[in-house]
């Protein structure tokens, strides 16, 4: 399955679920691509140890998932990319929700 996930918050407990449920979907196998839009580009300085974002985007990551970062909420917020937030398009939030079987936005 090819799952998608939109994130556009930064609520810690909500980021780590969407997160771990990332993680989870690449343990079954599947491809798992994460959009971070609106003030979801702001994983980056996401801070709470009890639910720690970072890693669990460092663990998607070294899955072999995906994060992609919508560039116009992140030029909003006079940011740049990172290798948690790399910069991405419109066309690559279309992408993921065309050819994704399900789509999962928090």
């Amino acid at each position: 399955m090819q799952l998608g996930i939109i994130l556009s918050q930064t609520d810690p407990e909500t980021v780590f679920n969407g997160l771990r449920l990332a993680n989870f979907s690449r343990q079954q196998g599947d491809s798992v691509k994460v959009f971070l839009l609106g003030r979801g580009v702001e994983l980056d300085h996401i801070n709470d140890p009890r639910f720690d974002a970072r890693a669990q985007a460092t663990a998607l990551l070294a899955a072999g998932g995906e994060i992609l970062a919508c560039g116009t909420c992140l030029k909003l917020r006079n940011a740049v990319g990172s290798e948690l937030c790399p910069v991405s398009t419109m066309q690559d939030l279309y992408t993921l929700v065309r050819d994704s079987d399900r789509v999962v936005t928090l």
